[in-house]
């Protein structure tokens, strides 16, 4: 079994606030009137005191929320240093926040990342703005998970990529079957930890606890 180690490179930055992402371009004109509608719809008075500026209070969170919609994460895989280090690299609880793209609903929880270099590693805080990245946009967690596992394998050319994802959906915790308890956990596997139970036991072992 391998032994894990963890990383650290001189200079690595904190993980990025969203502030980090710029808004992402937006129709406001169209989107504020979209929320009008919206409250009309459901019966509220647009005009009344407190929803005078809600639409345009949506229009800016549907630019933050969404600034990873056309932003390429793979930016912040170019940059990478030689090292002899063939062992695993792990990182986790990198939080995050995305939007369910069936109800436009948020869901938020925990990513871990490890993988096996292949004589390239990559700072550690690269690792959380590309989660970060595309993490702001809709979508399901399932595809959140592949996409960040086949970003990691192909830019860094790992020997082995893990990544698993655990998130609250409140898709699930307010509307629907109403569970405020469910999590959800997806993972994904390529190369060694596909490969190797092993190896893939090791890093579940790390970000769960040994049973």
């Amino acid at each position: 079994m391998s032994k894990t180690t963890r990383t650290t490179l001189p200079g690595d930055s904190p993980a990025p606030g969203s502030r980090d992402l710029p808004p992402l371009a937006v129709d406001h004109d169209r989107l504020r009137a979209a929320v009008r509608e919206i409250l009309i719809a459901v019966g509220e008075d647009p005009d009344r005191e407190g929803l005078l500026e809600t639409p345009d209070r949506v229009a800016r969170m549907y630019a933050e929320v969404f600034a990873g919609l056309h932003t390429d994460p793979a930016a912040y895989l170019q940059k990478t240093f030689t090292q002899k280090h063939d062992e695993m690299v792990l990182v986790k609880d990198i939080e995050f926040s995305s939007m369910c793209e069936h109800h436009l609903l948020p869901f938020s929880g925990k990513a871990h990342i490890a993988y096996l270099p292949n004589g390239q590693i990559v700072g550690l805080s690269k690792l959380a703005r590309v989660v970060d990245t595309v993490a702001r946009r809709p979508q399901v967690q399932e595809r959140m998970t592949e996409d960040i596992a086949d970003l990691i394998m192909t830019h860094l050319k790992a020997r082995g990529v893990g990544v698993v994802v655990e998130a609250s959906h409140s898709c699930m915790t307010i509307r629907g079957v109403r569970k405020p308890a469910a999590m959800t956990i997806t993972s994904s596997m390529r190369g060694g930890f596909l490969d190797n139970p092993a190896t893939r036991a090791e890093m579940m072992a790390l970000v769960f606890g040994r049973q």
